[in-house]
């Protein structure tokens, strides 16, 4: 076939287009990125960083974690209250904050100030927060803790491991709660593995019970959470593997069906 005219305009940019090749002002020089030379581009530079070892390590654990089996003894942690029921939980243990420094010296020194003047000071009991693992863990073993919160990053987790099976076992309520800092800022420490509660006021006695049965239900009475293995999940490299492989079968399965 002949090949069609070229138009006026198609004409008049072909022709501008060889006078901006002669014109030896301006040479087309291909971009040069090596040292020295040209700007960089901008990229995203995260994979260069040399992070922190800290860092590298608690990525390098969060990996191996999916990737490994895990026992459902120690899987059962990951599986935290929800946002909503974590600042139920944390709203009512508030209420029972130890007292700081601050307050103790002030009700001692109270407390000093009346007996001095020969006055009855008042003895009444505190009703606040119990932490330290082995307190909590006397608390349970002896029935008197009535809720116990574990936090789930506790490292090595064989400190509390052994703990969801007493509280089972003795039968008090417990929960697993995200970021063991959120404990200590109960008990006005930098953290706490485990925070127990041993006495409730009247006027959340109604507010705890509902809390105390559907923990329950969700820890205590959840025997899947002791049967559940985590972890064994592929890389993304492997998963495209496994899917192309998967497709191939099912080609060759097609292709033999036809026939």
């Amino acid at each position: 076939m002949p090949k069609a005219q070229k138009t006026s305009k198609a004409k008049k940019l072909q022709k501008r287009v060889a006078d901006r090749k002669k014109n030896p002002l301006f040479v087309k020089e291909a971009k040069n990125f090596r040292i020295g030379n040209d700007v960089q581009p901008k990229r995203d530079l995260s994979r260069y960083v040399r992070w922190p070892r800290y860092i590298l390590l608690h990525r390098q654990k969060k990996i191996l974690l999916q990737r490994i089996k895990v026992p459902a003894a120690i899987h059962q942690f990951s599986k935290t209250l929800d946002k909503n029921q974590s600042s139920k939980v944390l709203g009512l243990l508030k209420k029972y904050s130890p007292e700081t420094k601050t307050e103790k010296k002030q009700r001692l020194t109270k407390l000093a100030e009346q007996k001095a003047q020969a006055q009855k000071g008042e003895s009444k009991k505190v009703q606040v927060l119990k932490f330290g693992l082995n307190h909590v863990t006397t608390l349970v073993e002896t029935k008197k803790a009535k809720l116990v919160l574990i936090a789930y990053d506790v490292d090595p987790i064989e400190l509390v491991v052994w703990l969801p099976q007493l509280c089972r076992r003795q039968e008090v309520p417990f929960c697993f709660i995200k970021n063991k800092a959120r404990l200590g800022a109960l008990v006005h420490q930098k953290t706490a593995t485990c925070v127990a509660l041993t006495e409730v006021r009247k006027e959340d006695q109604a507010e705890f019970d509902n809390l105390a049965r559907d923990l329950r239900q969700h820890y205590n009475e959840n025997h899947e959470l002791l049967r559940t293995i985590g972890g064994g999940q592929v890389g993304i490299k492997s998963r495209h593997q496994q899917e192309a492989l998967k497709k191939a079968l099912e080609l060759e399965e097609l292709k033999k069906t036809s026939q």
